[in-house]
């Protein structure tokens, strides 16, 4: 629901807090009385770390993990960017939708290693080689105010580098992240720098900036001389190490394929100091991180006393004591806003978990449209014998069920009829809400520039009086469901249009002069009639401009098919087409698109219902190709377009003898990381290449290779790219019949590529593959293995590191015909 901004900087600040833990990771699992022993040691403890790096994945899990679980500082890991530009290993997601599903991992990692999380507003846009060109394709002081408005309102004690200011972490944005570290640790206490924010937040000084230095392959940049901290050691409350906990929460980084064994021997992490007094015992030197930092020497006491009371086979006799403790804290004007709001939280979750209580607010269907109603059921159990008040719910939706008073292991149900009128936003991730623009997302809100996550579609808050005290909830309305092989499932209610309408692709290709698109209408209420409104640029004529439809239940879907014919002649251009749906004299132009992985939370996105319409002034020779998925990607649906006939093979051994009817087979990227039945059955395409079959294989990367000869001959996969997108290409061999047929390619061709030219290029390859093209960043030596091939028995063997899975989707047409040049026979 639109939330309204503060303007008192306590009032704010209360707000923010609130947020920002609301925001962390949901869980509806009971806590045993380890895990509340465990929280409850943290209750003492009043110091922060903030570690800070640019990816999804480039984070310390372990040393996160130790600080979290072990020492009890709150801590928190602020990633520059969420990972946008990356690979995928687990599906053909790029880009926006890669971000949500890291930032998601993200959040699941959290969960397991106690940290929370927080964002820049800069947008990943690919593997970049310094720094220079990082800070300048990023809006540097955007960034800059979001750091430092991380640390004023997180205030950290300790703020630690992943990585060096002098290049040593290879990626560029890992080096800008410690150059704009250092400038936010200073600008963070000049009232001089980003003065606007100290309406809401105040300056803050870190006491210290570290770099955690490390070990990876063969660059060593730890020596015995930095400051070494023993992070091993295994937690009998919570029964792992913290090397195991680490490889948890690391291996959440499914689509970076970061899945990662325990380690449970003695481990050393070391730090060199950037900024400030160096640690010499421990990394929080000279700060007190006790509650008695802020001079009320009664709150230790009491917390001692409360830590020494608990009684594991009855955890609910210190539930007096944290209530007399919230009250007290929840008075002292002492303590700074931040971190009273955070240990009442605290004290608040304990309370809960102490006392047994479980509460739920459920719906029965995971979307709800605008306009539309919803049923909410709320229950609620007590299962200690204290006493709990259900006063009321704070709102009048509900079934009055006020000043009941809760029976213990006796679960109170009540529900609700909720109008999602207009007050309610539709459900987009709030950095996606607004369209980014030069590599920045557009975020107008200051207080969500920086948040993980976007609050919860709906939420539902009651009144419990616990002992005597009022405690405000605030529980998620979500989607539950009985699943019969996996039990209770729960995932995000989300808020949508009542109709939404989807391209089936986001990149249509024309190389002829008539083409088919598809539309589909998807209804989220009952009894939706109306018509599409289609809007296509001048050059096309479409049979059809007007659709109208007829949706009699939520759920229902229809599909349309819509031919279009060029008025011209068939050449490079780029034409934007849109659809709406139209009811009752109210448009909806937001198509609806589904993310669904075991691991993370199901998600949406929602976006305009529009396509890109790019002809092609293309010629192809190969029109039965057989594809063999990799990690994933869209090359294949893409090639479609073109009106090739592809078949998907997942297991090569089942074609043993249908090979020979294809054209071509294409290798997806990372084929040879992720498919383990290569390795028995690859001698089946080389067999075929020799009988005069063409075979492509696209990018592998050397790590986790499952096997070493790619090709007939020898060659190695470099970690060597060309990361600009414009970077130069030159032809060097302008006869090779690679370049000639069935397209002439030309430097040309290289135009409106985008994000990169290619990734993990080939290296020391035999004499026999040939190299028709040379391409380098700017001040760099050019490579030459961009596309190496060679004749191989009667066929032709090509392995190519240009991304191919980045151009053809996006529509690039000098792609498509280097692309079809490639699978065509001599």
């Amino acid at each position: 629901m639109a939330r309204p901004i503060l303007f008192g900087i306590t009032e704010f600040l209360v707000s923010l807090s609130l947020l920002c833990l609301t925001l962390r990771p949901l869980g509806l699992k009971s806590q045993n009385s380890s895990e509340i022993f465990h929280k409850l040691q943290a209750l003492p403890v009043c110091g922060s770390v903030l570690y800070v790096a640019a990816h999804p994945d480039d984070e310390n899990t372990r040393l996160i993990s130790y600080l979290s679980k072990a020492l009890h500082l709150r801590t928190a890991y602020l990633s520059l960017t969420r990972g946008d530009g990356g690979q995928n290993l687990i599906g053909d997601e790029q880009g926006l939708k890669l971000g949500l599903i890291r930032t998601h991992e993200l959040l699941k990692a959290r969960s397991i290693d106690g940290a929370e999380q927080y964002f820049t507003r800069a947008y990943d846009f690919g593997y970049s080689k310094n720094a220079d060109e990082t800070l300048k394709k990023w809006d540097k002081e955007q960034v800059l105010s979001d750091m430092v408005w991380v640390i004023r309102y997180f205030r950290p004690d300790v703020i630690i580098c992943r990585f060096p200011t002098t290049g040593e972490g290879g990626h560029g944005h890992h080096t800008a992240s410690a150059i704009l570290a250092e400038e936010a640790f200073k600008a963070a206490a000049d009232p001089a720098r980003f003065s606007d924010q100290l309406r809401f937040l105040q300056v803050w000084q870190a006491k210290r900036l570290l770099w955690n230095t490390f070990s990876f392959g063969e660059i060593n940049t730890t020596s015995p001389e930095q400051f070494q901290m023993d992070v091993a050691g295994f937690n009998p409350l919570l029964g792992k190490s913290y090397g195991e906990i680490a490889a948890e929460s690391r291996s959440c980084h499914s689509s970076q394929a970061f899945g990662t064994a325990p380690n449970r021997s003695l481990y050393k992490e070391y730090f060199k100091n950037i900024i400030g007094e160096p640690p010499v015992k421990s990394l929080t030197d000279g700060i007190d991180i006790s509650l008695g930092r802020f001079g009320n020497s009664n709150l230790i006491q009491s917390v001692e006393a409360i830590i020494r009371k608990f009684d594991f086979s009855q955890p609910h006799l210190i539930v007096p004591d944290l209530v007399q403790l919230y009250e007290t804290l929840e008075n002292d004007n002492s303590i700074p806003p931040t971190w009273k709001i955070y240990k009442l939280s605290q004290i608040k979750w304990l309370t809960q978990h102490c006392a047994g209580l479980h509460m739920e607010a459920n719906c029965a269907k995971p979307f709800v449209a605008k306009g539309d109603t919803l049923h909410v059921i709320f229950n609620i159990t007590l299962r200690a014998p204290i006493q709990v008040k259900l006063k009321n719910f704070l709102s009048n939706h509900f079934n009055s069920i006020n000043d009941t008073i809760l029976q213990m292991n006796k679960t109170v149900y009540s529900q609700a009829l909720l109008l999602i009128n207009d007050n309610y936003d539709l459900s987009q991730p709030h950095w996606l809400v607004n369209e980014p623009s030069s590599n920045m997302f557009s975020i107008h809100e200051s207080d969500k520039r920086t948040l993980a996550i976007s609050q919860p579609a709906v939420s539902w808050k009651c009144l419990l009086e616990i002992c005597g005290k009022n405690f405000e909830f605030s529980l998620p309305v979500q989607y539950k469901r009985i699943d019969p092989s996996k039990g209770e499932v729960f995932q995000p209610l989300y808020i949508v249009p009542p109709v939404t309408v989807n391209f089936s692709k986001k990149v249509y290709v024309a190389s002829q002069r008539e083409k088919q698109l598809q539309i589909a209408v998807r209804a989220f209420a009952d009894s939706l009639n109306g018509y599409l409104q289609l809007e296509f640029p001048d050059a096309w004529k479409a049979d059809v401009s007007t659709i109208p439809f007829s949706l009699p239940r939520n759920g229902s879907r229809l599909s349309f098919d819509i031919n279009l014919k060029y008025k011209g002649e068939i050449d490079d251009s780029a034409f934007t087409i849109r659809a709406k749906a139209v009811i009752k004299g109210k448009t909806y132009h937001l198509g609806i698109e589904e993310i669904n992985y075991p691991h993370i939370p199901y998600s949406i996105l929602l976006e305009d219902a529009k396509a890109s319409l790019v002809t092609v002034k293309l010629k192809t020779a190969a029109p039965k190709i057989a594809y063999i998925p990799g990690a994933g990607d869209k090359v294949a649906e893409s090639w479609e377009e073109t009106g090739a006939q592809i078949t998907i093979i997942k297991d090569i051994s089942q074609y043993r003898n249908l090979l020979s009817t294809f054209d071509a087979v294409i290798l997806g990227v990372r084929a040879f990381n992720t498919i383990d039945n290569l390795r028995n059955n690859y001698s089946l395409l080389f067999d075929y290449v020799k009988n005069g079959g063409v075979l492509l294989v696209q990018y592998n990367t050397r790590q986790n290779l499952l096997m070493n000869n790619l090709g007939p001959y020898p060659f190695q996969i470099s970690r060597n790219r060309v990361t600009e997108e414009d970077a130069d290409v030159k032809i060097i061999l302008p006869k090779d019949r690679l370049l000639l047929y069935p397209n002439k390619i030309s430097e040309k061709d290289f135009n409106g590529w985008i994000q990169e030219r290619g990734l993990y290029f080939p290296e020391l390859c035999d004499a026999r593959y040939i190299k028709p093209l040379s391409m380098n960043d700017k001040g760099e030596k050019p490579l030459d293995t961009a596309i190496i091939h060679c004749k191989y028995g009667r066929g032709k063997y090509v392995y190519t590191s240009l991304s191919f899975f980045r151009q053809l989707p996006a529509g690039v047409p000098g792609a498509y015909r280097l692309f079809a040049n490639l699978i065509s026979k001599p």
